[in-house]
């Protein structure tokens, strides 16, 4: 099947406009990665996997209305994906086996942090972007309403509903672990 090749008077301009948008949004959709998945090494697969997908694809609509906030949302699923796959697919390595010169404390925070983004996880992924925005990057929920594109009190009535929601699953999670 023939591909359809970009005359270089085409592809020269959405190459430049392409790497504008890499270098303007890079750092925030690999910030995003980085707290949601936890892993340095996770976020920048976020990172490569978001922007060849844009690559791929074109510059859509909902793109060029908010950049940003459609590379945040992009980012936030991605992420949101590598946990689930992580769930779906549990491999130990190293870092997660428990040794000795591991303090018990840091063990902790590492299982609460691990159970809360698996939690997320399982929210609807608008409730985990307006979750993350609120209490990753203090967004206030005006600001989380502009970068969504809805009301405040609906961003309001998501995370409660998302709060509420988070509670029983990690009740049932830590249940689980004991």
């Amino acid at each position: 099947m023939p591909r359809a090749v970009l005359s270089d008077a085409v592809a020269e301009p959405l190459m430049r406009e392409f790497d504008e948008v890499f270098r303007e949004h890079a750092a925030l959709v690999f910030g995003t990665a980085c707290e949601v998945t936890g892993k340095k090494e996770d976020a920048e697969d976020v990172v490569q996997t978001v922007f060849l997908r844009l690559l791929r694809r074109g510059l859509p609509p909902d793109f060029q209305r908010n950049p940003k906030s459609y590379l945040y949302r992009a980012g936030v699923n991605e992420s949101l994906n590598i946990i689930r796959s992580r769930r779906r697919h549990p491999m130990e390595t190293l870092e997660d086996s428990e040794s000795p010169a591991t303090p018990h404390d840091t063990r902790s925070h590492e299982i609460i942090h691990r159970k809360l983004y698996e939690a997320i996880a399982e929210l609807h992924p608008v409730s985990a972007e307006a979750v993350i925005l609120r209490y990753v990057h203090d967004f206030s929920d005006a600001e989380i309403a502009k970068l969504l594109g809805t009301s405040r009190v609906t961003v309001a009535v998501r995370l409660h509903r998302a709060r509420v929601h988070l509670k029983k699953l990690l009740r049932a999670s830590i249940a689980e672990e004991l």
